[in-house]
């Protein structure tokens, strides 16, 4: 499942980041994660329509995922 986040200004965007240490910095280690090249996005795009790509975006800890208590 591909995850969008609304922008302030109400556009729907698609987090990406260029690094494993980058996404686990900025969005946590709860984070599920893919790897996908970068020419492939127009393809996500045309199942999952978002307005903009945000790279290596800081997610605020209280939109992150958080560890389930049973794990």
């Amino acid at each position: 499942m591909v995850q969008l986040r609304q922008t302030s200004d109400g556009r729907m965007a698609l987090p990406v980041y260029s690094a494993l240490d980058r996404l686990y910095e900025r969005c946590g280690r709860q984070q599920p994660w893919l790897v996908m090249p970068t020419a492939r996005l127009d393809t996500l795009y045309e199942a999952v329509r978002f307005d903009v790509v945000l790279l290596d975006a800081n997610i605020p800890e209280e939109y992150r995922h958080q560890e389930d208590d049973g794990e």
